[in-house]
């Protein structure tokens, strides 16, 4: 059949990286969390640093887990990064007009 793709060799690269990554990358993502939790359970340091630090981890664990459990690091998917990409400089945009609005 024409309309089925069926390559032994995609289904050979898929098999071989699926368990090991996700478990990895799950394990990576709760220390992720787990380091967030702690920083604000501290509680001992400048509320500024924490506030980036948070930001910092949450850009992080988004990239990780773009890649990892989207599968973005994967031939392809040059659309939906460049659509991920225009969203976040839209948002980004829209954040930083009514953060002037309000302070202007």
């Amino acid at each position: 059949m024409a309309g089925q793709h069926s390559s032994s060799a995609g289904n050979e690269r898929h098999r071989l990286e699926g368990p090991k990554n996700h478990y990895l990358s799950y394990i990576i993502s709760i220390v992720l969390t787990m380091l967030a939790f702690a920083v604000v359970l501290y509680g001992g340091l400048d509320r500024s640093f924490i506030i980036l630090f948070l930001v910092g981890l949450a850009v992080v664990q988004v990239i990780f887990q773009l890649a990892y459990w989207m599968h973005m690091k994967e031939k392809g998917h040059l659309w939906p990064i460049v659509g991920l990409l225009f969203g976040t400089f839209i948002a980004m945009t829209a954040l930083a007009t009514g953060v002037y609005w309000t302070f202007w």
